[in-house]
């Protein structure tokens, strides 16, 4: 199993708070809040050591934690930019101008998608399939936090303000 002093005792606390809403024997189910908090902790990307560090906290099998964390497009596997920036690009944004935004940033950040600015300051993630904003479209996901009816200036505004 993992080191799990990787983890902030904090975080070790909350991911065992997370595994006792379950039933005994299913910690496998609070997989996706031990990785959240390994994430947010860790610059937001997960190195194998830290997923090690995961499983060793809830007694599981290292491969039940990668299949998670390389599954779900919310978890990164190596270092990226520290705020990461998700341009939606399903139907709805699509048709109301999700693709040109994206283009727009990648244009704007000198970056394409899935990657992140050479300061380090921006990622930019790959395409994002839907994040669930469509009455909002297009709409831009910066963190956890929702933009709607962006436009390219708008977008603009958005990364110049990120630090």
């Amino acid at each position: 199993m993992g080191d799990n002093s990787l983890l902030p005792d904090a975080a070790r606390a909350a991911i065992r708070e997370s595994a006792a809403r379950f039933p005994s024997g299913r910690q496998r189910s609070a997989v996706l809040d031990a990785l959240r908090l390994a994430q947010d902790g860790n610059g937001g990307w997960l190195s194998v050591e830290l997923m090690d560090a995961v499983a060793g906290e809830l007694a599981l099998p290292p491969i039940q934690v990668y299949e998670v964390a390389t599954f779900y497009s919310m978890f990164e596997v190596r270092p990226v930019g520290r705020h990461c920036v998700s341009v939606c690009t399903n139907i709805s944004c699509w048709l109301r101008g999700g693709r040109e935004l994206l283009q727009h940033l990648e244009s704007r950040l000198g970056i394409s998608a899935g990657e992140s600015t050479a300061d380090g300051r921006i990622f930019l993630k790959e395409e994002e399939e839907c994040l669930a904003a469509c009455t909002g479209a297009p709409m831009v996901m910066v963190g956890h936090r929702y933009h709607e009816n962006v436009t390219p200036d708008e977008a603009d505004r958005i990364v110049e303000g990120l630090s």
